[in-house]
């Protein structure tokens, strides 16, 4: 039985751009990294090839990784021109041909020629065919390629295609091997090869997490498996293949909780499909065993399409009790509204929306300056200093307090020493995997133990990748006017705001902070403003979190600029 993996102690390297086999190094740190801290997940087969690979001469491991990163499985050799080899392309390709990764007598489809060769080189090919199919001489790619592939339907080999012409095809094997590697290092198939070895990784400075075999995403083979059996049903949703079929695919519910996220996007796009050509019960069903954020308000509106009014009272009327934070719980809100009067029932009270204070500045429009811009310089004074944080502040402020509950090594946050910050950060559950820690960095709101904190952690994590931390912004003068001006109340209260929910929270904002240090009143030794520039409107998101703000007692304003006309 293979080992469990042991968690790494060193940071793979980061080649250098000046290395023109820069790629092949990024290729292999990939490459190695799975068979280190994955290999109880592979295959004797696989490891044995993934050796079998590492042991190739540099020009054959440099070239396979190029054709790795290009689209499709079919090359024709003398098209590939990589002067980096060190040798000619056509020796490397043969020792991958002898070591089994590539297929150097591969039988093709006429679709495979079409897209290969250009119509020059096919028509003299192809010309009895194109005759005997009655298509003139001239004909174009298009027409040709749409008759003669249905007549010729057989695979052969290119030289019977193209006898006499001089080309050597080869199709790559292995690549659900590869596509396995992508997804156990990037923990999806969303990116590319290229996403990761055509980078310099060096440039950027990341926070480096234990991984362990207890903080994988994948604990068994078979959870590799259903996400690659999920990622097929979802290109073959984008290939337009009926969702009824592809639903027959969709993998049952998972005791892994990372996948189980995966499965309910899935099925809440197949729902929306489903929806779109007209198969409203599957749609229906789709987006009941979808876990995803927006399915439960899709589930209501289509009930509500469909008159079934009291399903959807019900539904709605349980949901309202524990409404999802930001949109959903206004719409939900809309939808009680409308099935109340439909259904004669007391209609839902509504928390009444608060004032937003308001103020208008009449500016000067200078060219190549924002409305932000200008209307902090017009409202900064040196006793109360205005910075342009927008939405860097409050989310720096709360990264920097919760640095080690976002960085937790729990099971699939993280893949790799390259993360900017955990994969599963907008899940459904990602705080509630974490509810203990974020709790413990919450809690030294109480003392003035977070300004420490927060301040440990800006000076020892300078510069380090994350998702919540803008350093250039977040400069030492903010931080301190920050930690002096807000008190740690009114920070509590925007941070379990952002838990709430943190894909919608982390915007909205306020653009403006005016810093009032000499202020009195603690709770008002600083405000925030909204700045609008002529014809701007506030969004919703911008809107609750000003309601959000007034109501909880923080300082919140609105500024409508008005340029001043020409003369004034």
């Amino acid at each position: 039985m293979t080992p469990t993996p042991a968690p790494h102690s060193t940071v793979p390297g980061t080649a250098d751009l000046d290395n023109p086999l820069y790629y092949l190094e990024n290729f292999e740190t990939v490459v190695r990294w799975v068979r280190q801290h994955h290999s109880d997940l592979l295959t004797t087969e696989e490891t044995g090839n993934i050796d079998n690979l590492l042991a190739l001469k540099k020009p054959a491991r440099a070239l396979l990784a190029r054709m790795v990163m290009r689209s499709g499985e079919l090359f024709r050799v003398e098209k590939l021109s990589y002067s980096e080899l060190g040798e000619p392309v056509a020796d490397a390709a043969q020792a991958l041909a002898r070591n089994g990764w590539i297929d150097d007598t591969p039988n093709l489809h006429l679709t495979d020629l079409f897209r290969l060769f250009t119509l020059a080189e096919l028509r003299p090919a192809l010309a009895d065919r194109i005759s005997a199919a009655g298509l003139p001489p001239g004909a174009a790619k298009r027409l040709l390629r749409d008759t003669l592939v249905p007549m010729h339907p057989d695979p052969a080999l290119v030289n019977q295609w193209l006898p006499g012409f001089p080309t050597t095809v080869v199709r790559l094997n292995h690549m659900p091997l590869f596509d396995r590697l992508r997804l156990m290092f990037f923990g999806n198939l969303r990116q590319t090869w290229s996403d990761f070895v055509l980078v310099e990784l060096g440039h950027q400075q990341y926070e480096q997490v234990p991984l362990s075999s207890e903080s994988r995403a994948f604990d068994e083979r078979n959870h590799v498996d259903c996400y690659l059996v999920m990622h097929h049903c979802r290109e073959r949703l984008d290939q337009d293949e009926p969702p009824e079929t592809v639903w027959q695919d969709v993998p049952a519910a998972s005791d892994n909780a990372w996948l189980e996220s995966r499965r309910g996007r899935l099925l809440f796009e197949l729902g929306k499909l489903a929806e779109r050509s007209g198969n409203q019960e599957l749609a229906l069903v789709a987006y009941a065993q979808s876990g995803h954020r927006e399915a439960r308000l899709r589930q209501l509106r289509l009930l509500e399409r469909l008159k079934r009014y009291r399903e959807a009272w019900q539904l709605a009327t349980s949901a309202g009790h524990q409404p999802g934070a930001g949109a959903e719980g206004r719409g939900l809100e809309r939808i009680l509204s409308r099935l109340a009067k439909k259904l004669s029932e007391p209609a839902p009270l509504h928390a009444t929306r608060p004032a937003i204070t308001a103020f208008t500045l009449e500016l000067e429009n200078p060219a190549g300056y924002s409305v932000e811009w200008v209307t902090m310089e017009r409202l900064s004074k040196p006793e109360t200093p205005v910075a342009y944080v927008e939405n860097t502040l409050i989310n720096g402020l709360f990264g920097l307090l919760c640095w080690r509950a976002l960085f937790a090594p729990v099971p699939g946050a993280f893949f790799h020493p390259f993360h900017t910050g955990p994969v599963d950060l907008y899940r459904e559950d990602f705080v509630t995997r974490r509810q203990a820690l974020f709790d413990e960095c919450l809690d030294t709101l109480a003392t003035d133990e977070y300004k420490r904190e927060i301040r440990n952690t800006w000076r020892q994590k300078q510069g380090l990748a994350s998702p919540f931390v803008v350093w250039p912004v977040l400069s030492q003068e903010v931080l301190d006017l920050a930690l002096e001006c807000i008190p740690a109340s009114h920070l509590e209260l925007m941070f379990r705001r952002l838990l709430d929910n943190l894909r919608e929270h982390r915007s909205g904002f306020p653009d403006l902070i005016r810093f009032q240090p000499d202020h009195a009143e603690p709770g008002q030794r600083y405000e925030m403003i909204e700045v609008k520039g002529p014809g701007d409107r506030l969004q919703d998101h911008q809107t609750r979190w000003l309601e959000f703000c007034v109501d909880q007692g923080i300082p919140v304003s609105v500024c409508y600029v008005r340029w001043k006309e020409a003369g004034e």
